[in-house]
């Protein structure tokens, strides 16, 4: 048997953070990995890889838009070109995290890892023993109640295609469905389609529904046909392509369907029941401290019933680490996750980001609140660019604190780390407003005096 202080289940970036800190601090650590890619979703076909493809769709994207603006001829693009670039980056990272763990004296172990009881692990036939133990497993696409569901390819067939077909459907309107098909929309064949069938009665459920109504009308402009309330029966292979037949809106002809509606948490194989470990059909059951309903069991990332974000596992996996050295030492106030001003932000064009409250949110719980809203945004900030769908939305208490804040934009990261910023620190709207008029101009996050002055009047 081999014994550790801690092992950690899963080299993704959780993992990964949680193993360096503890190594750091002294503890003899292992990372099991099931994957034969070790890296995680993130780096390998996540947030990293999708970037690869979003900056050079946003590129484009903006070309056409300035046309008639300055740009005379529309740009020339290469799938095949920005996948051989993905994939340079990413071919390197199974080796580079595997050497970087062993580089630190942390021991990888390839191999599928269950539970045998509280305090072991069983891994390629051998038994592992540690006194805490951090599963960060991740997450898989969730299973569809489909007929021919197996039809479909994953976001992760989708970002390793060597070109993209005329026509492609999203099955699930959500993050995945919405920042692949505007890749697609700005680096697909000239005359392409673009389908998402979402089956609820808006896409994007989780965000403000005024803004996402934004978000889909600009995604209706760039050539996304997005279809809601529709109940998918089947999915048949029909020649070269396939038909989507639907209970009531018709069927849809694809050369490829892509599994768009969400990740769910992959933790069936793990055995939790043997380790006292409590979980629910979002994940595995934790308290602030990242703790599990087994004390030495911590759960982080995707796998935990929490927020699916890269950043968000990173922190969770720090805040785990900091409770683990505290338990060694006996002594110590327990760190806790805090997911108020958690950033959401989507890859499309323009950009959709969020942070704290939706307006619907607010009005279901009753609380009194005031708004700065603003739609097709003529500020020259956009009309340089030729965006017509600039938006923003910022939700003030009785007090001016920034509620929640929703920007739609061509740079709505920058916006939304400055109101983010703002309710972290319990800046107020007039105090963040004067602060503001200083912010290099002309430029967006100068915008942001324009935004808050509203609340302020």
């Amino acid at each position: 048997m081999k014994s550790y202080d801690v092992v950690v289940i899963g080299s993704g970036t959780a993992g990964q953070t949680a193993a360096y800190a503890l190594e750091e601090q002294g503890f003899k650590v292992a990372v099991i990995e099931k994957s034969p890619t070790p890296g995680g979703t993130c780096a390998l076909y996540g947030c990293q890889a999708k970037k690869w493809f979003y900056e050079t769709a946003e590129a484009v994207s903006k070309a056409k838009h300035l046309q008639g603006l300055g740009i005379t001829q529309p740009p020339e693009w290469s799938w095949e070109d920005v996948l051989a670039q993905k994939n340079a980056f990413t071919s390197k990272i199974p080796d580079n995290a595997v050497n970087g763990l062993q580089g630190v004296d942390i021991d990888f172990i390839p191999g599928e890892a269950r539970f045998q009881d509280k305090e072991t692990l069983v891994v390629n036939g051998g038994t592992v023993h540690a006194k805490w133990f951090i599963i960060a497993s991740g997450a898989e696409p969730m299973p569809l109640p489909i007929d021919g569901a197996e039809n479909m390819i994953t976001s992760t067939d989708f970002l390793g295609l060597k070109e993209l077909p005329e026509k492609i459907l999203f099955v699930g309107g959500g993050f995945i469905s919405f920042e692949c098909a505007h890749f697609c929309a700005g680096l697909g064949p000239k005359d392409g389609t673009v389908t998402i069938l979402e089956a609820g009665p808006r896409p994007l459920g989780p965000f403000d529904s005024e803004m996402v109504e934004l978000l889909t009308e600009a995604s209706r402009d760039a050539g996304i046909d997005i279809r809601t309330g529709v109940k998918i029966t089947s999915i048949v292979k029909q020649g070269d392509g396939f038909k989507v037949l639907t209970e009531n809106q018709g069927d849809f002809q694809a050369d490829l369907v892509v599994h768009g509606a969400g990740r769910s948490p992959d933790i069936s194989g793990l055995d939790l029941e043997k380790a006292g470990v409590e979980f629910e059909r979002r994940g595995i059951k934790v308290d602030a401290s990242m703790r599990t309903s087994n004390p030495r069991i911590f759960a982080v990332g995707d796998c935990a019933a929490t927020i699916q974000l890269a950043r968000v596992a990173d922190k969770e996996a720090a805040v785990c680490a900091n409770n683990i050295i505290a338990d060694r030492k006996g002594a110590g106030k327990a760190q806790a996750m805090v997911y108020d001003t958690v950033p959401f932000l989507l890859f499309t064009y323009p950009q959709y980001g969020m942070v704290g409250k939706t307006e619907d949110a607010l009005k279901k719980e009753g609380l009194k609140y005031y708004k700065s809203f603003g739609k097709h945004v003529g500020w020259p900030t956009y009309r340089r660019v030729g965006m017509k769908h600039a938006a923003y939305k910022i939700l003030v208490d009785e007090n001016n604190m920034i509620l929640g804040a929703h920007i739609l934009s061509d740079n709505a990261s920058g916006l939304l780390n400055l109101l983010r910023t703002a309710m972290m620190h319990g800046v107020s709207a007039e105090d963040l407003h004067a602060e503001s008029l200083m912010t290099p101009y002309p430029s967006r996050e100068s915008d942001v005096v324009y935004m808050l002055k509203p609340l302020i009047e």
